[in-house]
């Protein structure tokens, strides 16, 4: 089991949009992150800078294959077609990336 986080920056045009999809989630996305062993998952919005951080507890084993297996579903593909148009990467995401992983510096249970 495994706590883990990530980051990326929210155009502002898009803030309200944004929250509005993730006030009224769909249960097959919900479903389909939970079938990815993906539990306790939030994303926190800090404003005005408009920062995304997203923090979960992932209980699998295999955790590339599930993110894989998660990516390819129908569901996920139209979900991020309407997300991914409301963020961008930091200017020092590496090539390809979108979400940075953090790494954890500190963790209290």
């Amino acid at each position: 089991m495994a706590k883990m986080g990530m980051a990326i920056r929210l155009k502002p045009d898009m803030v309200d949009t944004y929250k509005r999809l993730h006030a009224s989630p769909w249960p097959e996305m919900d479903a389909a992150l939970k079938a990815a062993r993906l539990r306790d998952y939030s994303i926190f919005l800090k404003e005005p800078e408009n920062l995304l951080f997203g923090v979960w507890v992932y209980d699998g084993d295999d955790f590339e294959g599930d993110m894989k297996r998660l990516g390819d579903l129908d569901v996920v593909r139209r979900w991020l077609a309407l997300t991914d148009v409301c963020q961008t990467p930091f200017d020092t995401a590496a090539p390809g990336e979108w979400w940075s992983f953090l790494p954890c510096v500190y963790h209290l249970d």
